[in-house]
């Protein structure tokens, strides 16, 4: 399972389930993780001010990161913008295995409002347990990926 710098943040939308997963990563799974943001509840706040900050820190530190918003989508588009983030939406178990696994991402999305407490956890615990396959055709994918991402 991977324990190595990891990074959570969400807007006012996430709040309440990004501290449970905090709880659940730092007690039940033994991983530490580094809580960006907010550390307060207020619901006039914008998801781009928690999540590029915590993205910025993935990619200085090689970690990963879990942005959290009501849908998934805001942190995701927001996430992505950042060079080098490789983000995907935890919709269900099975993507969060597949998004390491042929994408290496390094941010987890979650929607608050799509998914339960304890789905949630549950797609956080395969995520972390999964990793890049370094098949060629997935290398091969994300090359091109870099290469519109540094407009080659």
């Amino acid at each position: 399972m991977y324990k190595d710098k990891l990074f959570i943040s969400s807007d006012h939308g996430g709040y309440h389930l990004k501290k449970r997963l905090v709880r659940y990563l730092e007690n039940e799974l033994n991983v530490k993780v580094t809580d960006l943001g907010p550390h307060e509840y207020d619901e006039t706040d914008d998801y781009p001010d928690y999540i590029l900050p915590m993205t910025k820190k993935v990619f200085e530190t090689n970690g990963r990161g879990i942005a959290i918003c009501k849908n998934g989508i805001g942190v995701c588009i927001a996430a992505n913008k950042v060079p080098g983030i490789r983000a995907g939406l935890g919709y269900s178990t099975m993507a969060a295995e597949t998004m390491m696994q042929d994408d290496n991402t390094n941010v987890l999305c979650l929607a608050a409002k799509g998914v339960t407490e304890e789905h949630a956890m549950a797609i956080v615990k395969h995520w972390l347990e999964s990793e890049f396959s370094e098949e060629e055709r997935h290398v091969r994918r994300l090359q091109k990926v870099s290469e519109i991402e540094n407009h080659e």
